[in-house]
């Protein structure tokens, strides 16, 4: 699948998502898929850490990971992105003034994939330098975002291995008490329900004009009044055997799950003091001290040594204040691209404390994750109950156009669910090279919220003059022709499955479909040539039968506009039972 053609190149630089569009079952979403597992298997390659048991061992884990395998096994990528520092002047393409390399990734049956640097357009047939180790991961798109509306597991699944691999990275670092730096190391986030109440925080805690504009004009939302994190400080882990062995501990000591052989799971997010004996607070600290109020609550623990830490937030001035110090990010430019950064920082914070309530998943069923090509995560990894999580946003009160008092966040529509969930992402993320991989974002959005999707994505990745010079690409599939009528056929690629063979085929519309009436889509892409529903249809079509058995016309035009709406079936059929009076 070629994405910028040849030809296409003079306008690159221009802001364009890809939709896949197609009947249910027609192989759109396979291209995502196919992208995540790609990138899934490039990012396991190529991280710093990965889990004990993960690796291929010819005897041990004979169905480990392995760079020379991977699903699918063979494939040949290419994209552009920003160029590193270090190479800067090898190439002569340039992205709104960036200079940009050409990245060309193979992979044969069998063999370890291959990370070159080509030449830019020009030269594109030259095969290129080979990347080091260290040079590929400056190379890769800094984030992979996938979304799904669905159940399609196959998306997620990469990206849920990778939350996996994350919680793996903390309890590593935990049991063997090395530093951890509190965020992951992988670059694949994948966005669901347990994310609403975090995307949302991290939005109106660090409010920009953009923000406000998109979430206003929307939905009406205006600002955060209250919400609560409950962290349950409980759970505890053994230590692991190196750390056991330098204790002086008896044999009977060292085999006991006891305080003194064990380490609590979210302690490593607390502070430690450094060098000059300084306290430098962890993350847990840090929302102590932005909260409004706090408490322990030992109730619901025996031992004595557990608790559950309430956090509550009123949002106000001081409240923005006191994150801004612990979560602000001032790197540079704008007030808001660094309110933008910031808010990116606490939402990896905020993913950090969400990854751990996965924490009750056994390193068996981990194995068989981590070793699946096609395992349903929602039937074989339980989601803790709420009492059970280590982290639970609670208690998130909006202020909202037109609703008096406060709105709870669980009262949103589902379609209010989704827009936050797709848009608030991409506003996140708006400031970094990213691939965003979003699997029918619009299906539970009104008309109207479906017709405005296209451009409230743009007013989102391009919120501001920085983010829209930002390289990054979005590719997502979709049903509605109200979205394909606002994308340029040259960015929306139409998949159709052969019944007998299934065969799977894609090529760009005949037709325009920028600015094309939903009619139009319907019918040339769908493939659905009535405007009415099968039901409707078929009234219709028995008034036609009725017709053409000699009954009366006026009476049968009467009878579809009592039982029918305006339609243009319905025209058709009054015009034909004229006709057919006019005749007589």
């Amino acid at each position: 699948m070629h994405f910028l053609r040849e030809w296409d190149r003079d306008s690159f630089d221009e802001f364009h998502p890809y939709c896949l569009a197609g009947r249910n079952g027609s192989g759109k979403s396979n291209v995502l898929e196919a992208l995540a597992a790609i990138f899934y298997h490039l990012e396991c390659i190529y991280l710093e850490y990965r889990p004990d048991g993960f690796e291929f061992d010819d005897q041990k884990n004979p169905k480990g990971f392995k760079a020379e395998r991977c699903e699918p096994d063979a494939f040949e990528l290419e994209y552009l992105i920003p160029d590193n520092v270090a190479k800067r002047g090898s190439v002569i393409s340039f992205y709104k003034a960036q200079l940009v390399a050409h990245i060309r990734i193979t992979k044969k049956a069998g063999r370890r994939p291959v990370i070159r640097y080509a030449q830019a357009f020009q030269d594109s047939e030259k095969e290129g330098e080979e990347l080091s180790r260290q040079e590929v991961k400056s190379y890769l798109p800094k984030y992979i975002v996938g979304y799904s509306s669905g159940d399609n597991e196959i998306l997620s699944l990469p990206f849920f291995k990778m939350r996996f691999i994350h919680f793996d990275e903390y309890r590593d670092h935990l049991i063997k008490d090395v530093p951890y730096d509190g965020k992951p190391e992988g670059r694949m986030i994948f966005v669901d329900d347990q994310f609403s109440q975090a995307i949302l925080i991290c939005h109106f805690l660090f409010p920009s004009e953009p923000i406000l504009r998109v979430f206003e004009e929307k939905i009406g939302l205006k600002a955060i009044r209250r919400f609560r994190i409950i962290i349950r400080r409980h759970h505890r882990e053994k230590l692991a055997k190196e750390r056991l062995e330098t204790m002086s501990l008896s044999e009977k000591e060292l085999e006991e799950d006891t305080p003194k052989t064990t380490v609590e799971l979210t302690s490593k997010l607390t502070g430690h003091y450094d060098e000059q004996n300084q306290l430098q607070p962890g993350l847990i600290d840090k929302l102590i001290l932005c909260s409004t109020t706090h408490y322990e609550d030992y109730s619901a623990y025996s031992d004595g040594e557990g608790f559950d830490l309430y956090l509550d937030y009123w949002v106000n001035d001081a409240t923005k204040r006191a994150f801004q110090v612990h979560f602000g990010d001032s790197s540079g430019g704008s007030d808001d691209f660094n309110k933008a950064k910031s808010a990116l920082n606490l939402f990896q914070s905020f993913q950090t404390l969400l990854t751990l309530n996965h924490y009750k998943v056994d390193a068996e069923t981990k194995a068989e994750l981590y070793q699946s090509s096609s395992l349903y995560v929602n039937e074989t990894i339980s989601t803790p109950a709420s009492r059970e999580r280590i982290t639970r946003f609670k208690e998130g009160e909006l202020i909202k156009d037109r609703v008096k008092g406060g709105l709870y966040v669980k009262a949103f529509s589902d379609g209010e669910h989704q827009l936050l969930h797709t848009i608030g992402l991409c506003l996140l993320y708006r400031h970094e090279s990213a691939l965003f991989l979003l699997d029918e974002p619009e299906t539970h959005l009104n008309p109207d919220w479906r017709a405005s999707y296209i451009s409230t994505l743009r007013a989102a990745l391009e919120a501001d003059g920085r983010a829209s010079r930002v390289m990054r690409d979005v590719l997502l599939t979709t049903h509605s022709p109200f979205i394909l009528s606002d994308c340029s056929k040259d960015y929306v690629l139409v998949f159709t499955k052969d019944a007998a063979t299934q065969e799977v085929k894609w090529q760009r519309p005949d037709f325009e479909t920028f600015g094309a009436s939903a009619n139009a889509i319907t019918i040339k892409v769908f493939g659905q040539t009535e405007t009415i529903g099968d039901y409707a249809m078929s009234k219709l079509n028995s008034l036609r039968k009725r017709l053409d058995a000699g009954e009366n016309p006026d009476q049968l035009i009467k009878d579809a506009n009592n039982e029918l709406g305006d339609s243009v079936e319905k025209v058709i059929f009054v015009t034909q039972a004229l006709t057919k009076k006019e005749d007589k």
